[in-house]
Order: structure tokens, then C-alpha cells, then sequence
């Protein structure tokens, strides 16, 4: 049996106090905001609520959820995510597979150009002409077609397979008559899941997220994401309580500010739960994966 020094236990000590503080100041966050959600907003921003919920109320959420088009946002998120995600996941793998092969000629030679995009890009105007020019405005293709790729990302794949798929089981597969396609399909994509989930990850919390693309490219309201949706519900609420203050209806003023505060905590509740939700299950593959991904190359 092999003795642990005293070095080795006060090392181990000060990795798990560490170790403690860091999650305790990661997970405080989400439970006071979790809590916020649900607490009466007064005792809120009296700092008489610091952990748990206190005067328990679901006002906020019942605000989020009358207004109709909060579900169609989140129809409408979740198809941009899964539809948008499977597309992100055939450009990268495609393109990274093939700069990972050293007998593709001219590998370095795309690979300069594909760099070169990550330092510098057209800026917005550009993008929004292009846009335009193409047709896609206000069509869903326009949140995701511009970034159906991330060089980023490329990188990271094309450094996994690099470092995990022998070129030996790539070339015996090739003597046996394997084509392209078929080795890509039915070799390189079983052997690559860590990788593939991490890439899920990515992609799908950046179309959850996503934003910015919707306020500039659609005036549809029935192709607004979700959190453009979430987005002007607190903004009403803000205004609302704004536009009061010039009336003299202090009560009304009140009761807007409260539950505008309220409205925010229920939002950040709404907007992130799902992807809450599903990180746990890919977390085991994202530690595998980008670690994998990361190195060498």
C-alpha cells in the first residue's frame, strides 16, 4: 500500500477547498436566479432573498407564457437549432476530413485561405448586401447559411482525426475497395462520436443563443427565434414601468417595476433551461472530445 506524505495531503486538501469555492461560485448564480424567479420581488431587491425563494409566486412565468408567441419562438428556435446544427455538422466534418488527409493536394494551401477568414470578414454591412442580394432576407436561411461554418471548429475536427484515425485503417480500407464516401461514412463518422457531440454542443447553444442575426435579417414576427421574443417582452415590461412614472400612479409604478424584475429572472429561467437540461447528458463526450480535439496538430 503506498503512503501519501504530508505534502501529498495538504496538496489534495487545497485542490478540493478549491475545487469547493469554484462551485459554489458557479452554481450560486443559478440558483439565485432560479429563485429570483419564483420569489416575490419585492423581498428581492430587498436582499432579504439570497439562496432560497421567499413569498413564492409564479406571476413571472404566468407573464412569459400569456403572450402567444413565446411558444411559436419556441417552435421556431428549436427548428433553426436542430435544422441549423445537422447543417453545421455536414460543412465541418466535410471539410475537415479532407484537409486531415496529407495526400489531399492543395491541403495547405485551403488551409491559409480558411484561416485567413477567421482574422478578417466582410463586417456587417457587407454580410447584410450580401444577403440581400441573395434573396434571403427574411427567410430562415438567412440565420443559417452565413454561419453554416465556424474555421474554429474545422481546426479542432481536423486535429481529431488526425490524432485518432491511423492512416494505416484508412489505407487498408482503400485496398480493399472501400470508396471515399463509404470510409467517410461508414469508418471515419462511428470512430469520430465524441467529436460529433462536442460539435453538437457548440452549434446548437450558438443557434439557441442566437440573437442578433433575427433582429437584423427578419421582420416576420412568425420566424422571430425565441429570444428575440423574450427579448421585447422585457423590454415592454421596462417601458411600461417608464411610461408610468410620468402619471403620478405611484401604486401602478410599483407594481410595473416589480414585475419587470420578475419577468427578467423568469426569462433567463425560460431561455436557458433547455440547454440546462441537455448538457449533462453530453457532458462526458464534451470533456473527451475537445480535450482530444485540442491537442496535437
Amino acid at each position: 500500500m503506498i503512503s501519501t506524505s504530508k505534502s501529498d495531503k495538504l496538496f489534495s486538501f487545497t485542490n478540493y477547498l478549491l475545487l469547493c469555492i469554484i462551485l459554489i461560485i458557479v452554481l450560486y448564480p443559478l440558483i439565485f436566479v432560479v429563485s429570483a424567479s419564483i420569489s416575490d420581488p419585492y423581498l428581492v431587491s430587498r436582499g432579504e432573498m439570497w439562496l432560497l425563494p421567499k413569498g413564492i409566486t409564479f406571476e413571472g412565468y404566468r407573464r412569459v407564457f400569456q403572450n402567444d408567441e413565446v411558444l411559436t419562438g419556441y417552435r421556431n428556435t428549436i427548428f433553426y437549432t436542430l435544422f441549423g446544427t445537422l447543417i453545421n455538422l455536414f460543412m465541418t466534418l466535410t471539410c475537415a476530413y479532407p484537409l486531415s488527409r496529407k495526400d489531399f493536394i492543395g491541403r495547405n494551401f485551403f488551409m491559409a485561405i480558411f484561416t485567413f477568414t477567421m482574422f478578417f470578414s466582410g463586417g456587417l454591412i457587407p454580410s447584410y448586401i450580401i444577403i440581400k442580394k441573395l434573396g434571403m432576407l427574411n427567410k430562415i436561411w438567412a440565420l443559417i447559411i452565413p454561419n453554416a461554418v465556424s474555421m474554429m471548429n474545422v481546426i479542432i475536427v481536423r486535429t481529431f482525426f488526425q490524432s485518432n484515425i491511423p492512416s494505416q485503417l484508412q489505407e487498408a480500407a482503400e485496398i480493399d475497395g472501400c470508396s471515399i464516401v463509404r470510409l467517410f461514412t461508414n469508418i471515419i463518422l462511428p470512430l469520430s462520436k465524441p467529436i460529433i457531440a462536442v460539435m453538437a454542443l457548440f452549434y446548437g447553444v450558438q443557434h439557441w443563443n442566437s440573437f442578433f442575426a433575427a433582429l437584423i435579417y427578419l421582420t416576420d414576427r412568425s420566424l422571430f427565434p425565441l429570444q428575440l421574443i423574450l427579448r421585447e417582452i422585457l423590454i415592454q415590461n421596462q417601458m411600461s414601468s417608464q411610461m408610468l412614472m410620468t402619471g403620478n400612479e405611484l401604486d401602478l409604478i410599483a407594481k410595473q417595476a416589480k414585475a419587470a424584475e420578475l419577468i427578467k429572472y423568469s426569462i433567463m429561467i425560460v431561455s436557458t433551461l433547455p440547454v440546462l437540461v441537455a448538457y449533462p447528458f453530453l457532458q462526458r463526450f464534451f470533456v473527451h472530445g475537445i480535450m482530444v480535439g485540442a491537442i496535437k496538430g
